[in-house]
């Protein structure tokens, strides 16, 4: 029997937490990562090195990989000392000796792959690294992934330099050829939607036949969606988009636990609230679950209910 096809597109935690579910599941994986991260080791690769940013591609391979405990601690590896070395992860360091080794870096994610036995395909957004750049409401402008959280105004849009990078031609496939296409969770505007801004994606998103399902954050994000409800969530996407793409959203409906609550609030994050009525007039079909993970203090997306409740789509 032919495996059906899901192609999960992201970036940052959220995408490497639901992958680790989704592969335990038979289906045929493919994950669209976004290339505009620009802090930390990633961030000091790129420049120095003019490659895409390694990190989140690095957290999406070993996610997918079927190797053993050790090697995936060895690839995630950070170092915390020597001139040059401390703060970079190993894993980044193999990718960018990859790519310098095969002269691309989309070849150098391939061969990697195969090294740890991973399980689907990870598929940079685009074989080039790109800068994303906020436009708030006001007019202004910030620079940098890791900036544009930190500034605390309200976003409008977000943006690539260069504006026309090359499309990956195999994530541009794999969209078309999906059965179901996942968006996110992550980071709304720096994670979910940088991926769709790549030339072609919106083409093949609008093209494939597949049912286009966004994974709600449970929480909003200081300085990225505050005071946003679910459908403010929809609405930006399908605005970068340029027309309504998102046929299905799927939420936490699982009650936030008081202490949980508290501590998100001290940071300025509340709960995401459902508003049903502004998704009915989206023609956007609701699917709530019980989708709560608690990771110490952290809420996270149950990777085995969410992918099940993927599959289940299907």
């Amino acid at each position: 029997m032919k495996k059906a096809k899901v192609t999960v597109l992201g970036g940052g935690t959220g995408l490497s937490v639901l992958l680790r579910g989704l592969k335990t599941f038979p289906v045929e994986i493919s994950a669209i990562v976004t290339v505009a991260d620009d802090g930390g080791s990633s961030g000091r690769l790129r420049k120095e090195l003019n490659i895409p940013p390694p990190g989140d591609i690095r957290n999406v391979l070993v996610s997918l990989s079927e190797v053993e405990p050790l090697v995936e601690e060895l690839f995630q590896h950070r170092f915390e000392d020597g001139n040059g070395l401390s703060g970079h992860s190993l894993g980044n360091l193999l990718l960018a000796g990859m790519t310098s080794i095969t002269g691309d870096f989309a070849q150098g994610v391939q061969e990697i792959s195969r090294v740890l036995n991973v399980k689907g395909n990870v598929l940079p957004a685009s074989n080039e690294h790109l800068t994303l750049f906020a436009e708030y409401t006001d007019g202004s402008l910030t620079e940098g992934e890791s900036n544009i959280p930190t500034i605390g105004k309200k976003i409008k849009r977000v943006f690539l330099e260069p504006k026309n990078p090359q499309p990956m031609p195999e994530a541009l496939q794999a969209i078309e050829q999906s059965d179901l296409i996942v968006l996110g969770p992550g980071s709304l505007y720096t994670s979910v939607i940088p991926n769709l801004l790549v030339p072609g994606m919106k083409e093949a998103l609008l093209r494939t036949n597949a049912m286009k399902v966004y994974i709600c954050n449970v929480m909003t994000q200081p300085g990225e969606t505050d005071g946003y409800t679910v459908s403010d969530h929809v609405q930006a996407i399908d605005e970068h988009i340029g027309e309504p793409i998102v046929d299905a959203v799927l939420f936490n409906k699982q009650p936030i636990p008081y202490s949980y609550a508290e501590r998100y609030k001290e940071e300025g994050a509340a709960e995401v609230p459902l508003d049903e009525q502004a998704l009915k007039e989206l023609d956007v079909l609701m699917i709530g679950d019980d989708l709560l993970y608690f990771d110490n203090d952290l809420l996270r997306h149950d990777a085995l209910k969410v992918s099940q409740r993927l599959v289940s789509l299907l």
